[in-house]
């Protein structure tokens, strides 16, 4: 083997934590105006917000076993979607992401070119939703990788729509279509448990470009609030779809205090997507319903907004909010009405 071959392998203990940190956050651009003093002091500094706006605050956590496997998911994914999962939160709220920061636990397995990887998935992600890198930490773990992700956003205080403001009458819409995301990750599961019994057959991967990106490299959709500010319009309740759309209706509906009228045949799923569930002989739709991470937007609109918005495209109008008395049901693709059931991936096994 040349020695070009061979990938470079630095121990992370030869850098120290203080020699890590300042490997990972060299050359950092800063993009946002309101971003005083980023990485090299003991705090950043945040400029507040504007006369009329309201600072946005989240955080995630993603640990490795639970919430990803470096089995098939690449290192700079890995880093994309750590940021891409806090600023879809951030668009949740109808605001625009501003600064992040990441701390990182690590396991001596990981070499400082690992690291690297996933933080160019970082640099890159911030780089897109112009969001700054502001700091973090790094520290040890005994097992795994775990990447925590807290982001700042801003909005206009009158424009920040929460998920409790939905009243009978609005529409229910989404944004781009639903599980795709579940048909990737069930895709990369098969894959690993058949390399898993023989190491020296390939995956058959090909052919599923989309539902893999949308799974390993979701985006996160800045679009959508962009297109809310253009055609002015503040949705009257929204949340991000991170657990599954039948979730995500149960929480508009819970803190609205409403019921909802879903129609499964209006719900948007990518042929792709619709594939991946027949072959696996599950209902398409279980995907969108109970798969999660699709990461799209969950929103509720006066009637009155649709015509702004449907002008503008990219969102599909799937139901109706209900009173609550009317409870949160779904008209199945065979006329019937059942009341939304929420289930986790379990329930998404093939029979």
């Amino acid at each position: 083997m040349e020695e070009a071959d061979v990938k470079k392998y630095t121990e992370i203990s030869k850098l120290g934590e203080f020699g890590l940190i300042k490997h990972l956050t060299d050359k950092i651009e800063l993009l946002q105006p309101s971003t005083l003093k980023g990485v090299g002091d003991d705090a950043a500094v945040i400029a507040p917000p504007a006369a009329g706006e309201v600072m946005l605050l989240s955080t995630d956590m993603m640990a490795e076993g639970i919430h990803f496997e470096l089995t098939y998911t690449p290192l700079r994914h890995l880093g994309y979607k750590t940021v891409a999962v806090n600023v879809s939160d951030i668009c949740a709220m109808n605001g625009e992401p501003t600064q992040v920061v990441v701390s990182i636990a690590v396991s001596n397995q990981y070499s400082v070119e690992s690291l690297d990887e996933i933080y160019k998935g970082i640099k890159f992600a911030c780089k897109e939703y112009k969001v700054d890198l502001v700091g973090g930490d790094t520290t040890s773990s005994r097992s795994g990788l775990v990447i925590d992700v807290t982001i700042l956003g801003k909005a206009p205080k009158e424009k920040v729509v929460y998920r409790n403001g939905a009243k009978p009458g609005d529409l229910l819409c989404v944004s781009g279509d639903l599980g795709a995301s579940y048909a990737g990750l069930l895709l990369l599961e098969h894959a690993r448990k058949a390399v898993g019994a023989d190491p020296a057959k390939k995956p058959e991967l090909q052919g599923y470009g989309y539902v893999l990106q949308k799974q390993l490299m979701p985006r996160a959709r800045v679009d959508i609030v962009e297109m809310f500010r253009a055609s002015d319009v503040v949705p009257t309740s929204m949340i991000d779809i991170s657990d599954g759309l039948a979730s995500e209706i149960h929480h508009i509906c819970n803190a609205s205090q409403t019921g909802c009228l879903l129609e499964e045949l209006k719900v948007p799923i990518h042929e792709e997507t619709t594939k991946v569930a027949k072959e696996n002989g599950v209902p398409p739709s279980l995907f969108a319903l109970s798969g999660g991470e699709d990461y799209e937007l969950l929103f509720t609109i006066n009637p009155a907004d649709l015509k702004k918005l449907k002008e503008a495209g990219m969102i599909t109008v799937i139901g109706e909010i209900l009173p609550a008395e009317d409870g949160i049901m779904i008209a199945a693709k065979d006329g019937k009405m059942h009341p939304l059931a929420v289930q986790g991936w379990d329930g998404l096994k093939a029979k």
